[in-house]
């Protein structure tokens, strides 16, 4: 048996969670409840400041791990950041003693899970490298780029995973649109002009 079909056989055996969006699946500060397996929807997992603001680091989606658990699990600490079903989230949740017996039994699903864990830190290392060294126009010009060509987002939404505050985003995006790079609308951004944006994201 290969490490994904071990891995994927133990989550079977694991209580299936339907949760609706929104939904906090865990909190900075709290013990990991277990090791997600998500089978459809989304997971943001970012860190919150105590007025409120949030960072995104990355998203989980079916088929992706989670750093933050699989990090306290073989740690045995507690989480640094939060886990946020964006959508709803049909996930199986191992149990941390059940994952952990998985992985001292098998060294391929240990080495298995090290190295999406490894592919997931170079995904952060380049946010981190981003967010000291890019600017903000930089960074939203590159999400949009990413996301598009047309997005379903509010201005807060962008500005969560940004790491900043609406009204910052707002000034940026007005001035795209002035610039006539995209069209905003109601939670609708559309975009007009990705070369041209492409020219700010560099």
């Amino acid at each position: 048996m290969t490490a994904l079909a071990a891995l994927q056989a133990l989550a079977a055996r694991s209580p299936l969670l339907r949760v609706p969006a929104g939904t906090r699946l865990f909190d900075a500060g709290q013990a990991c409840p277990g090791f997600p397996v998500l089978l459809e929807g989304s997971v943001r997992v970012g860190l919150a400041s105590p007025d409120g603001r949030q960072l995104e680091l990355y998203r989980v989606e079916p088929g992706e791990i989670c750093v933050v658990s699989a990090t306290c699990l073989f740690a045995g600490r507690t989480s640094l950041a939060v886990g946020e079903a964006r959508s709803e989230t049909l996930l199986r949740l191992i149990s941390p003693a059940d994952f952990e017996q998985l992985c001292e039994q098998d060294p391929a699903v240990r080495r298995y899970v090290m190295g999406l864990l490894a592919e997931r830190m170079a995904e952060l290392f380049a946010f981190v490298e981003a967010v000291a060294f890019q600017r903000l126009d930089q960074r939203l010009a590159t999400l949009l780029l990413a996301r598009g060509p047309v997005l379903a987002q509010t201005h807060q939404q962008l500005a969560d995973e940004l790491g900043t505050v609406r009204e910052i985003v707002t000034r940026l995006l007005r001035r795209f649109e002035r610039d006539g790079l995209l069209r905003l609308g109601r939670e609708r951004i559309e975009l007009l002009d990705p070369e041209g944006l492409r020219s700010v994201s560099r």
